[in-house]
């Protein structure tokens, strides 16, 4: 079958942008306790040619229960902050506040993304903006107790809601706030929409939130030096959502993904989003051969995790759903696709059939 790539001209609904997934979780239906063998067995092969980690970033990735049903939207590593967790050292000089793997929620305040930051001795670096004006300005109050230096850049992953909406915190702070051209078209258009449901969402943990427009945009690359550090802002191509960017230190063989890449959890997919594209794109991805990924959802990690999790779930369920179609199946049997393998991740007992149906109903046209 030849694959075609689609314009990404879809605008993002505004249940998405909120908080990059929505859904109801069925407190009967829970997913697996572990991978297939295979999978187990990709894992292995694909980690033995990565570079060790370090050792603070091997405590980060230590295996936590899996979270499902009741227990995926009540749970709150931090019960005495607006953020779902405390920052944590991944390397020197970058740390992550890691968000919560459920759909944004009153119980985790809107932190169901990564929060992260780089720390230089000419300032703060942070990506993502937060759900909010209080999320914000908790890990600003966490960011000030690891150091001194100002805030003086913000960068935003896209124009979801849980990456913008705290924005008007940082721009009091001083701070610069920057997104691609693309995220900032989808602040302006849906931007007030998301606002107002993430009030009824948030309730009183909403207080003082505005939606603000980015004061600087680009296009595919934005070079920013901090302390001697050198930080590439990135745009790739399509990946998971309009003005998807990444987050490069080269010189610490570290990147900051964004929503290009998802760990511990089943990506969503959506109307706008191009899976074919987004598998051309993470070539590109693949070529920057970090040793250090913090991804968009899920913990500090590494290429070959990132990889098994994104890529190959990707490819896995486009060559399924290609096959389904070479055979005239229909898209009801998409939703009958086995993906067992990846089952055990939070999130995948709504998103599954879910992201199946989508790729099913793209890839009729392609």
């Amino acid at each position: 079958m030849r694959i075609t790539l689609k314009n990404l001209s879809i605008l993002l609904p505004i249940t998405i942008l909120s908080g990059c997934d929505s859904g109801e979780l069925s407190e009967t239906n829970t997913p697996q306790d572990i991978p297939e063998q295979a999978v187990v067995q990709t894992i292995e092969k694909e980690q033995a040619a990565v570079p060790a980690p370090e050792p603070a970033l091997l405590e980060s990735m230590a295996v936590e229960p899996v979270l499902s049903g009741e227990a995926l939207y009540t749970s709150d590593k931090a019960p005495d902050s607006m953020l779902y967790d405390k920052p944590q050292k991944v390397i020197d000089g970058v740390w992550s506040a890691i968000g919560a793997t459920s759909p944004s929620r009153y119980e985790n305040s809107g932190h169901n993304n990564n929060l992260s930051f780089v720390i230089t001795s000419d300032g703060v670096l942070v990506v993502n903006a937060g759900g909010s004006y209080l999320l914000a300005e908790a890990l600003h109050t966490e960011i000030k107790k690891i150091t001194d230096q100002p805030v003086k850049v913000v960068v935003l992953e896209n124009g979801q809601g849980h990456a913008m909406l705290g924005s008007n915190y940082w721009k009091e702070q001083g701070a610069t706030v920057i997104a691609h051209k693309d995220a900032a078209h989808e602040i302006e258009e849906n931007a007030a929409a998301i606002l107002e449901e993430s009030k009824e969402v948030l309730k009183e943990k909403a207080e003082g939130t505005e939606v603000v427009m980015p004061d600087e945009t680009f296009e595919d690359k934005k070079v920013i030096e901090m302390g001697g550090l050198r930080i590439e802002v990135l745009n790739l191509g399509p990946a998971h959502s309009p003005g998807d960017i990444i987050v490069w230190l080269p010189e610490k063989q570290l990147v900051i993904s964004g929503d290009m890449a998802f760990h511990q959890r089943m990506l969503p997919l959506f109307e706008h989003t191009d899976t074919a594209a987004w598998i051309v794109t993470w070539e590109k991805f693949a070529a920057l051969d970090a040793k250090y990924v913090i991804p968009g959802h899920g913990g500090p990690t590494n290429m070959a995790e990132v990889t098994l999790y994104t890529k190959d779930y990707l490819l896995y369920l486009r060559e399924k759903v290609g096959a389904l179609i070479e055979e005239g199946g229909a898209l009801l049997d998409a939703y009958d696709i086995d993906q067992s393998a990846y089952m055990h991740l939070p999130t995948a007992e709504f998103l599954s059939k879910r992201n199946a149906g989508q790729v099913f109903q793209s890839m009729e046209f392609e």
